[in-house]
């Protein structure tokens, strides 16, 4: 339970099942919970929780408000369609608000303090409404006391019999506002769609820089991940306000200071291809803390996002790749290098040099994937199959021999190069054909005292 000035302000269901309700001394409460735990309230971390729940939903609309008691306002009316109807925007804004740490009530209705209302009743029942004449059907029998303004004015209000909307709608106006002041006649006409709602929405920050500290410390990457879902939604109401996706995210776990200091691990996840979806940030983030050894228990977790671009416009085509979209191969690569660790998925890059087997190296995928990093590969025919040491050839009746007599096709090509870093050669290579049809890449090795022919590649 949750104390403020030995006043219980939070309960527990299993608190609660016991008989122990907000308002309720220390005393009384411990009465009837013996065994419960008392916590005080911390205002710091209940803001802190606040600022990041209002980060995550821009996710989903970039209209987000602060409402009354600790609540926040969406203005959803142009993402309903994009994510799926009301319903399934519902459950889409509570599954991240629980993996933000948040138990939350969520209203819907046609006016933003309707939705409050419909959000703020204790009582089970719907909190759904689309239509101005429901919404109104709806409010009716809620207290009258879930307005806060009407708050200080209880004892009145109850001593004249007022304790629902319904009956505070029907009070003469002009008696209501002689009496209670100006707030609270104007907050009930917001509500029924009679008086204009403003708004000072909340902006995204320049950055995005965000930083937890759990209650106890992380002993185990699977906790870890707790804390990281947290950031992570952040991060991606974040990149979904700025409209931008990142190719990096760099988390850090922060270990004990003082006497016992240790520097903080720092865990890079790259991408092949920059995203912003919580989904795929997620299973990539899972995946490489899986692969993670703590070597101290985290005090705290940092999550950073440097390496950013541009959203990319959605495709316009009509028909998708059967064979699957470039996105789907990335997200392949990126898999793969969570679990495998990059250094065990290479890809192939051309360097710029002649000689064959100096022409080509290998590199992390994700980095040999990414556009704009490619050289220029060689425009003359060379095969797929390059041997990893030349075979000597003989030669039989003038002709180099490797099963059947070879016939030149082509040729030849001289390659004279690496005279400046100590492996130089000069050879002359040559496509040739065997009786069978096979083709080889051969060459004459002009650099030995005698001339002589190698095999080096086999074509397709």
């Amino acid at each position: 339970m949750v104390l403020e000035h030995e006043t219980v302000v939070a309960v527990t269901p299993t608190a609660a099942q016991l008989g122990v309700r907000p308002g309720m001394r220390k005393k009384g409460a411990g009465a009837l919970a013996p065994h419960a735990a008392f916590v005080p309230r911390d205002a710091g971390r209940e803001r802190q929780l606040l600022d990041a729940a209002a980060l995550a939903m821009l996710q989903y609309t970039p209209e987000v408000a602060p409402g009354p008691d600790a609540s926040l306002l969406l203005d959803v009316g142009a993402s309903l369609r994009a994510f799926g109807g009301p319903l399934a925007l519902c459950r889409r804004i509570r599954c991240t608000l629980e993996q933000l740490g948040c138990r939350a009530r969520i209203g819907m209705g046609p006016t933003a303090h309707g939705a409050w209302l419909l959000a703020a009743q204790a009582t089970p029942g719907p909190r759904r409404v689309l239509r101005p004449d429901r919404l109104l059907r709806r409010m009716a029998p809620l207290p009258c006391l879930l307005l806060p303004p009407a708050r200080p004015h209880q004892a009145w209000l109850d001593g004249i019999g007022c304790r629902t909307l319904a009956a505070l709608m029907r009070l003469p106006r002009a008696g209501l506002q002689k009496r209670c002041g100006h707030a609270l006649p104007h907050m009930l006409d917001q509500a029924r769609g009679q008086a204009p709602e403003l708004f000072d929405w909340i902006r995204a920050p320049l950055r995005f820089s965000a930083r937890l500290e759990p209650i106890a410390r992380l002993e185990h990457t699977a906790a870890v991940m707790i804390v990281a879902r947290r950031l992570v939604q952040q991060l991606v109401g974040w990149l979904g306000a700025t409209h931008t996706a990142a190719s990096a995210l760099v988390l850090l776990l922060e270990h004990e200071r003082g006497r016992h200091a240790r520097p903080p691990t720092r865990l890079t996840v790259a991408l092949a291809r920059p995203g912003w979806q919580a989904d795929h940030l997620l299973r990539l983030l899972k995946e490489h803390l899986e692969r993670l050894t703590l070597e101290a228990p985290a005090i705290a977790v940092a999550l950073h996002a440097d390496q950013l671009v541009s959203r990319a416009a959605p495709s316009e085509a009509l028909f998708t790749d059967p064979g699957g979209t470039p996105a789907d191969h990335d997200r392949l690569l990126e898999l793969l290098t969570a679990r495998l660790g990059a250094d065990r998925v290479l890809a192939a890059r051309p360097r710029a040099d002649h000689r064959p087997e100096a022409a080509n190296r290998w590199q992390p995928a994700l980095s040999a994937s990414r556009p704009g990093q490619q050289d220029t590969a060689p425009e003359a025919e060379r095969p797929l199959w390059l041997l990893a040491q030349p075979i000597a050839l003989v030669l039989r009746n003038h002709r180099p021999y490797y099963g059947t007599p070879l016939r030149l096709l082509r040729g030849p090509e001289r390659l004279e190069s690496g005279w400046w870093d100590g492996a130089p050669v000069s050879r002359d290579y040559f496509v040739a054909e065997s009786e069978d049809g096979i083709r080889y890449w051969l060459y004459l090795d002009q650099a030995l005292d005698e001339p002589r022919w190698y095999l080096h590649g086999l074509y397709a």
